[in-house]
């Protein structure tokens, strides 16, 4: 009676320490999630001074650099959403926004090493007639139709906890595909993306979902 009590015990106790693990790794990957869409927010401030102030950072292009870091931070708690109809379609398009973004900011880190805006023109000119690299890296890819709608959809998984940050999230997704005009949108679309994810991971209740 004492061992089968003891064993029931050490299970439960491994249960339970397996369950603190899940919710540590979940609190984790959401603060890395938020932790990332702030540092992509400051990236698009950066980016709002200009190209001029863009070129001229130095050591290093910061602006690019704090939106690369921000979108791979993105990344565990993107893939840790619930396997279900609606992360099947926002996980890969939130993960093809990220990739294209990433390569993305690759592109702007040669722009940025160019001593001067002919060479910069002539790398541009090259690289625009080349689809491959044009539309998935710049056009397409780092897209709000895609990045932001994938964010969006994910959004979704928190539509019986949260609606208030999915409506933040929509909001902020009409402002960055233009349907809601506002000067500097990236700047404001992010600001409420953020919110909104806010709202959703660390809302009253909504610790420990997902």
């Amino acid at each position: 009676m004492f061992v089968y009590t003891d064993v029931v015990a050490h299970l439960d106790n491994k249960k339970d320490d397996t369950k603190m693990v899940a919710i540590k790794l979940n609190i984790t990957n959401k603060t890395l999630f938020i932790v990332g869409l702030a540092l992509f927010l400051i990236g698009q401030v950066l980016l709002a001074k200009g190209n001029d102030f863009v070129y001229n950072q130095e050591p290093i292009d910061f602006a690019h650099w704090f939106l690369l870091i921000g979108v791979t931070l993105l990344i565990p708690q993107t893939v840790s959403f619930p396997k279900n109809n609606i992360s099947l379609i926002g996980i890969p398009l939130t993960l093809v926004g990220i990739v294209c973004t990433i390569g993305m900011c690759v592109l702007d880190f040669i722009w940025w090493s160019f001593p001067n805006q002919e060479l910069r023109t002539e790398f541009t000119n090259h690289i625009s007639n080349v689809p491959s690299i044009w539309k998935p890296f710049i056009t397409i890819g780092p897209s709000s139709k895609i990045f932001n709608l994938g964010l969006l959809v994910l959004s979704l998984n928190y539509f019986k906890k949260a609606k208030l940050g999915i409506l933040i999230i929509f909001i902020a997704n009409l402002i960055l595909w233009h349907i809601i005009p506002l000067p500097f949108r990236l700047i404001f679309g992010y600001v409420l993306t953020l919110i909104g994810f806010s709202v959703l991971f660390f809302g009253k209740g909504n610790e420990n979902v997902l």
